[in-house]
């Protein structure tokens, strides 16, 4: 069996190999590697049209007899599945395989497989950060400190301190692999959380509520931990940052569009907001003149909630698992074909 590991700077091609070898036992393999060489926007976009060409024309020539191959941003476009008639399949070390054309795999026969979970533990973590940064004012002072050299005692007054977790009523909209362990931390510092989420069956750490309007009109703070779809884009505009206490927080480690961000600025800008805490955008990359760069209490950083050395290490082995499945003839995991 043939595998190509199509690795990038944050899954490497050393890491995919060695989860490789750990797993696939039941049959011998030729590994051969590919780093491809471009500029990547979000999400794996190709930024020009030249460059998506030519990326392509490396993964053509490097797919040359593979069956197999291991990726996590390789363009799977219909030309490239074309040129491929020995690839069987594909598996992507992320939580979806959004660089892979699904519908033109599956008319070719090609299976493809994707990695959920790998980066739910490096997300909440990330989400706890944020919310604490934001309510304390972690990145202004220490901005104004470090890079001013003010000492600024205006932080040690009753109005500009921050609250505490502690006691803090906290509103958590989505209860899946994120929304959990956020929860469960938040409770051991003694938040009283709360989560609304319509889809969740079971029990959850804190108290659930029954409808999104009665989460925001009793919450401090509001952490979003919902998956994007038609139903979700624009989950929080105007209305509901209204319905919010007024000098409450917001924290979104999920996506974008779930927020309206004029709406957001509005409420930061006018006080209904204290602070917003941000690592997605309804645009990415934050465009330069961006309204959100302007208005205050903002912490904001670029995509990275989900980027820790332990995820690219377990989407690595997640995979692998998948690959040793297809060469033992087992069902596999996480297939979409």
């Amino acid at each position: 069996m043939k595998i190509l590991a199509a690795g990038d700077h944050f899954v490497l091609n050393s890491l995919i190999g060695d989860a490789l070898e750990a797993a696939v036992t039941a049959s011998p393999f030729e590994l051969t590697e590919l780093t491809l060489p471009w500029p990547l926007e979000p999400f794996g976009k190709v930024a020009e049209v030249d460059e998506a060409s030519d990326c392509e024309d490396a993964l053509i020539e490097a797919l040359r007899d593979v069956e197999v191959c291991v990726t996590q941003m390789a363009p799977f476009t219909e030309r490239v599945l074309d040129s491929s008639p020995a690839l069987r399949l594909v598996v992507v070390c992320r939580g979806g395989p959004v660089n892979v054309n699904v519908e033109a795999a599956r008319a070719r026969g090609v299976k493809v497989c994707f990695a959920p979970g790998r980066n739910a533990a490096a997300t909440a973590e990330f989400t706890v950060g944020m919310m604490l940064a934001a309510m304390r004012r972690i990145p202004q002072t220490h901005d104004s400190l470090a890079r001013r050299g003010v000492w600024d005692g205006s932080c040690y007054t009753y109005e500009r301190c921050g609250p505490e977790l502690e006691d803090t009523r906290v509103g958590l909209i989505g209860y899946g692999a994120v929304g959990s362990r956020v929860a469960r931390v938040l409770c051991a510092f003694g938040a009283e959380v709360e989560v609304y989420d319509p889809y969740l069956r079971g029990d959850v750490h804190g108290v659930r509520v029954a409808s999104l309007d009665a989460l925001l009109s009793r919450s401090r703070v509001v952490t979003l931990h919902a998956r994007l779809t038609d139903e979700t884009r624009g989950l929080i505009g105007a209305r509901e940052l209204g319905l919010l206490p007024r000098s409450s927080v917001l924290v979104n480690v999920a996506r974008g569009p779930l927020v309206d961000t004029e709406a957001l600025c509005d409420a930061l800008e006018s006080g209904q907001l204290a602070a917003a805490a941000l690592d997605t955008y309804e645009q990415e990359p934050l465009p330069a003149d961006a309204r959100l760069r302007g208005v205050p209490g903002v912490v904001m950083t670029p995509h990275l909630g989900g980027a820790s050395r332990q995820v690219a290490e377990k989407a690595a082995r997640i995979a692998a698992a998948e690959v040793a499945r297809y060469a033992g003839g087992s069902p596999l995991a996480h297939c979409l074909t």
